[in-house]
């Protein structure tokens, strides 16, 4: 054997006792400790096998009916901000990773051309957003709509609902009527 060969072997030798010993010290130094629960907690979506039906059917979605008169359509169009990641607002803006939203209240689901959505949403073509269903699905879009493809969390209070609901409603050629 060479000379060459043996202070190669002699480096990958030493290179894996350094590592070892790194190893060994890094544990040494280093103590983890479990935590007694989770710092966060994940949801998961119920598998539907089996239903108790004496137990609750989750969080009620506060209706927004009555705040849609005195929306500020102002921070609705600030709160749309998140929103426009996704979607297009403007009149015949086109689709992004999600559909474009010109015209959306009042709008039947899953209709808009060109946009692939998922089969919960498609099941649901037949019905129209109007502002209960919107303000259900801009709270948790994953429990009103599970499998659906958008990401978003949701929004957890009703003002900022309200306020984007009314945002979205002026994005019409003719917005929908408030209701009374």
């Amino acid at each position: 054997m060479s000379l060459e060969n043996n202070k190669a072997f002699a480096s990958v030798l030493t290179a894996g006792i350094i590592l070892l010993a790194s190893g060994f010290a890094a544990t040494m130094l280093y103590h983890p400790q479990d935590l007694e629960e989770n710092a966060f907690k994940i949801e998961v979506a119920d598998s539907g096998a089996e239903v108790d039906a004496a137990a609750p059917a989750g969080p009620v979605i506060e209706p927004i009916s009555a705040l849609l008169a005195s929306a500020d359509i102002a921070a609705g169009e600030k709160g749309f901000k998140k929103c426009s990641a996704c979607h297009s607002i403007e009149s015949g803006g086109a689709n992004k990773i999600g559909p474009a939203l010109w015209g959306v209240v009042d709008r039947t689901r899953a209709s808009v051309d060109g946009f692939s959505y998922s089969d919960v949403l498609n099941g649901m073509n037949s019905e129209t957003w109007d502002y209960e269903a919107l303000n259900e699905f801009l709270a948790k879009p994953k429990a009103y709509a599970p499998g659906t493809k958008m990401g978003f969390a949701g929004l957890k209070k009703v003002d900022q609902r309200a306020d984007l609901i009314a945002y979205l409603r002026q994005q019409s050629d003719s917005p929908a009527a408030l209701p009374e």
